[in-house]
């Protein structure tokens, strides 16, 4: 079976960027399910469910056996999409009643995520490219677990810890935003937009602590909720800003070829798709909820065409000559 020994050999020298496939497959999922499509949207959970458990099983197989190489991944940005995939995947679990699921990935991407942080921050530089914001959807994708479990089984120390770390996702966001090259907007091959992404998830986390505000009203005073409130709103803004910028220079510079970050942006298409929808919630802001499916539905597109070209890279892979069974595929992005 020579197709698939190659293939075996492509997901070997599959890159850590991979990851984004679960995170956008997930979001993708969410959205569908809060606009009601939810046999689709069940679809994609099950599509993402079935990835993250190989990307799981890779993950604990590369520690154990290829120690040197799972600390070179560990070390580059792409390597935090393991603690986002997590919560995304958490956060569609809860929405369809399964809490204990949830709390299990919750506390797993809570052990992850400070060593992730940690290895990835040291070894950052000038000029990075967009997965340097991985810091920040790492956090707040953290952040919307707790909240969404927190309005979910009521625990208000789950609330407070997610507050916190919605706080601390907007701090890294300016740190990580210090180190970005802002050409790769211009020349990036996908992950320019979760500098967009980032912002959008963050949105997600205000709206859905305020959601949590709603469920129990003595969480945080008046005060303090308007601060969140403002500052969910702004958060949203800056995401659309940033959506319209990257789609220009898409346009503008267009960049057709598959490339496996292109995973990368359609998790920002369908997170601020998800975003618009939550906050239009949240807040009692019903005009936000048309954008929002429009949104939705384009990254919906999006990630048909990334899939299919990423099947046509893995035929591609698979018919390559043994000596290289990764060549069409494989991630330029600096491991």
């Amino acid at each position: 079976m020579p197709a698939i020994s190659q293939l075996r050999a492509w997901w070997a020298h599959r890159p850590p960027a991979a990851g984004a496939a679960v995170m956008a497959t997930g979001i993708v999922s969410v959205g569908l399910h809060l606009t009601g499509y939810e046999t689709l949207s069940r679809i994609a959970l099950a599509l993402g469910s079935v990835a993250w458990l190989a990307l799981a099983a890779d993950f604990v197989v590369r520690l154990m056996r290829e120690r040197t190489r799972w600390v070179e991944e560990a070390c580059s940005p792409p390597g935090l999409t393991a603690v986002a995939a997590t919560t995304v995947l958490g956060t569609r679990l809860s929405a369809l009643g399964w809490q204990e699921p949830a709390e299990a990935l919750l506390a797993l991407s809570a052990m992850l995520w400070p060593v992730l942080l940690f290895v990835v921050v040291r070894h950052w530089k000038r000029r990075m490219p967009g997965g340097v914001f991985l810091v920040c959807v790492a956090t707040q994708g953290l952040a919307v677990l707790g909240a969404t479990l927190a309005a979910a089984v009521g625990p208000e120390w789950l609330a407070h810890g997610a507050l916190v770390l919605f706080w601390l996702g907007i701090v890294l966001y300016g740190v990580a935003f210090a180190h970005f090259d802002v050409r790769e907007v211009a020349r990036g091959a996908g992950d320019q937009w979760i500098a967009g992404g980032a912002l959008a998830l963050s949105a997600l986390a205000g709206a859905k602590l305020i959601d949590a505000h709603h469920v129990n009203p003595y969480l945080w005073n008046d005060d303090d909720s308007d601060v969140l409130r403002s500052v969910t709103v702004a958060l949203l803004v800056l995401a659309f800003a940033w959506y319209a910028v990257l789609a220009a220079a898409e346009l503008v510079w267009p960049r057709p070829s598959y490339d496996v970050r292109r995973w990368a942006t359609v998790f920002p298409m369908g997170m601020t798709a998800v975003a618009a929808l939550s906050v239009a919630t949240a807040v009692d802001a019903p005009w936000l909820k048309g954008p929002g499916e429009v949104l939705l539905w384009i990254s919906a597109a999006a990630w048909l065409a990334v899939a299919a070209g990423a099947v046509r890279a893995m035929s591609a892979a698979a018919s390559n000559s043994p000596t290289d069974p990764a060549r069409a595929i494989r991630s330029r992005a600096p491991r």
